[in-house]
């Protein structure tokens, strides 16, 4: 029984990460403006890069395929591990940590993807796929903290940040008294760490006053990437 778990959470990692590293970005810049989107900008595969390079539908549905990446992880792990649990000792993992281990092997496979060589965006879409598919409602503010944050500062990668970090700030309290998952605090934690450091190069730019506002065009890239943000 230990053995068939371990199969059945090794197995919704493995669909996590496939999942995720279906290229959305890649595919729709290719449709919308036959172009490479990984050549231009940052040569990263999120929404802000292709709205730079293929417009705003295109960035659009890649927000959409790559939210949908998030969520379709965190229903099929539901579906593979149903509510059976891993026991081992007196710990015991069960359909929300097979769940968050889903949710995160997507955003790998986002951020490095196997069909890329191993490069990708910077998760953050698909994060909030993940989330949507665990806690709507937690999603939703994230996902207004998000807009704000873009919103008001033309920057994609501060909506971003104060997204993720919105999210995790939330959950803290919600955890301790009004007995949210635990599994969902630990995901928004290692979700918000993992794309502030996917960020870094934004902050640093941010900080030196050249991060590159929504809506700006790009040219081919001629250097490593600088950092784009929606990923």
């Amino acid at each position: 029984m230990i053995m068939l778990m371990i199969a059945k959470f090794l197995a919704v990692m493995l669909i996590g990460y496939i999942l995720g590293s279906i290229p959305s970005g890649v595919l729709i810049a290719k449709r919308f403006a036959r172009v490479d989107v990984t050549e231009y900008g940052s040569g990263k595969t999120g929404a802000t890069n292709v709205l730079r390079t293929a417009g705003k539908k295109a960035a659009a549905l890649v927000v959409g395929l790559d939210v949908l990446k998030g969520a379709l992880a965190v229903v099929f792990a539901g579906v593979i591990v149903g509510g059976n649990y891993l026991v081992w000792r007196e710990f015991g993992l069960g359909l929300m940590a097979a769940q968050v281990l889903a949710a995160l092997a997507a955003m790998a496979g986002h951020n490095w993807s196997i069909f890329l060589k191993f490069r990708g965006g910077r998760g953050v879409a698909t994060f909030f796929g993940g989330l949507a598919a665990l806690s709507p409602v937690i999603a939703l503010f994230g996902g207004e903290v998000f807009i704000i944050g873009a919103g008001l500062t033309k920057f994609a990668s501060v909506g971003s940040i104060a997204g993720v970090v919105g999210t995790y700030t939330i959950l803290v309290p919600l955890t301790i008294m009004n007995g949210f998952p635990i599994e969902y605090l630990v995901y928004t934690l290692v979700g918000t760490i993992a794309i502030v450091i996917m960020h870094r190069e934004n902050i640093v730019r941010l900080l030196a006053g050249k991060e590159r506002k929504l809506g700006e065009k790009v040219e081919v890239r001629d250097s490593p990437p600088s950092g784009e943000s929606m990923g």
